[in-house]
């Protein structure tokens, strides 16, 4: 079983969940566990393999939305946390600036530390699960 990094999987995660769905792509070769960048933006960030397109021996590290990190994990937060708030929360994420007054109404409710804990344990155990489902060892620094 290939091992990856956990530091190295976390900021390639955190690279995708920074921009829109397919706009940040990594990986994580399933031989060596090395972590490959790319962007559609920026052209310098790794080397990329030959194969990267064509082998099987990749796997594209998920974007937020696909380990459901997104809104809904907002959400979830949000219906722990200040349940009287849920409405008011789903109404922001219906239009632009969402988590900027997310993050303003957590901070005048005393919660978003609270908040920053939650989404920092649901994205470690999300990712914990995703290299579980595929395989795929992890190595703490």
């Amino acid at each position: 079983m290939v091992a990856v990094k956990y530091d190295d999987l976390s900021m390639a995660f955190d690279f995708v969940a920074s921009a829109a769905p397919m706009e940040h792509d990594a990986y994580v070769s399933l031989d060596t566990g090395q972590v490959y960048w790319r962007s559609e933006v920026n052209d310098d960030l790794d080397e990329i393999p030959d194969d990267l397109e064509t082998s099987d021996r990749y796997l594209a590290i998920p974007h937020q939305n696909d380990l459901d990190l997104g809104i809904s994990l907002a959400l979830r937060f949000v219906a722990q946390a200040l349940p009287a708030r849920y409405e008011q929360v789903e109404e922001f994420f219906q239009r632009k600036g969402a988590y900027s007054r997310f993050k303003e109404l957590l901070h005048s409710e005393g919660v978003l530390e609270s908040w920053y804990a939650f989404e920092a344990d649901s994205v470690d155990r999300a990712l914990r699960q995703w290299c579980a489902d595929n395989g795929i060892g992890i190595t703490e620094t």
